[in-house]
């Protein structure tokens, strides 16, 4: 997983409310034994409208997404946080998000930020015509416009995104401790051993 620091670009200004995961990856894409491609699948049903924002040079790109209340509802399926990620998200901005979404965005390096909805609207309207900035060590997004938004973040999952950290980097990052104890339970109890 790639750090997460600051991202900086063009937002989509989306918006839409309860925005479930099978609207942003959908079923016949869950077949895939590989995450690569799933962008194409992003927002599908959407993406039949020729004039749709995910499409539009104006977005493309674009690192973040702005989205309305209770974004990723719906189904546990990860395969939405990972089409997000091949889309080219990095980052989504909503009133709320489902808890399993929020997770599963979590543990692939996306950044969820809680705004309230003036905010969002703001937001949107900047979007249309200029970049945003969040920064993940102050917690904050602004514009080119002097806007300013400070959103909370659980400090383990700042730490985790800001170190680029997921599950297994996690555990390799106390890999001299796991060995210390493997060393320590082996000597300590030889007949649980395997044999060599």
């Amino acid at each position: 997983m790639e750090p997460v620091t600051t991202i900086d670009g063009r937002a989509i200004p989306f918006g839409r409310k309860n925005i479930d995961t099978d609207v942003i990856i959908s079923a016949e894409w869950l077949k895939t034994i590989t995450r690569e491609g799933l962008g194409r699948g992003a927002f599908a049903v959407l993406r039949k409208d020729p004039d749709n924002l995910f499409d539009s040079p104006t977005f493309k790109g674009a690192p973040v997404l702005i989205a309305g209340d209770n974004f990723g509802c719906g189904s546990s399926r990860e395969h939405a946080a990972w089409a997000l990620l091949d889309l080219g998200i990095k980052a989504v901005i909503a009133p709320s998000f489902s808890d399993i979404f929020s997770g599963n965005a979590f543990k692939n390096g996306i950044l969820t930020v809680v705004l309230p909805q003036e905010a969002i609207d703001r937001l949107m309207e900047v979007a249309e015509t200029d970049p945003v900035h969040i920064d993940l060590e102050s917690q904050t997004v602004t514009t080119p416009f002097q806007d300013r938004y400070v959103f909370e973040i659980d400090p383990f999952r700042k730490s985790c995104l800001m170190g680029g950290l997921d599950e297994v980097g996690l555990t390799m990052a106390r890999g001299d401790a796991i060995a210390a104890f493997e060393a320590t339970a082996s000597a300590e109890r030889p007949f649980l051993a395997h044999p060599a």
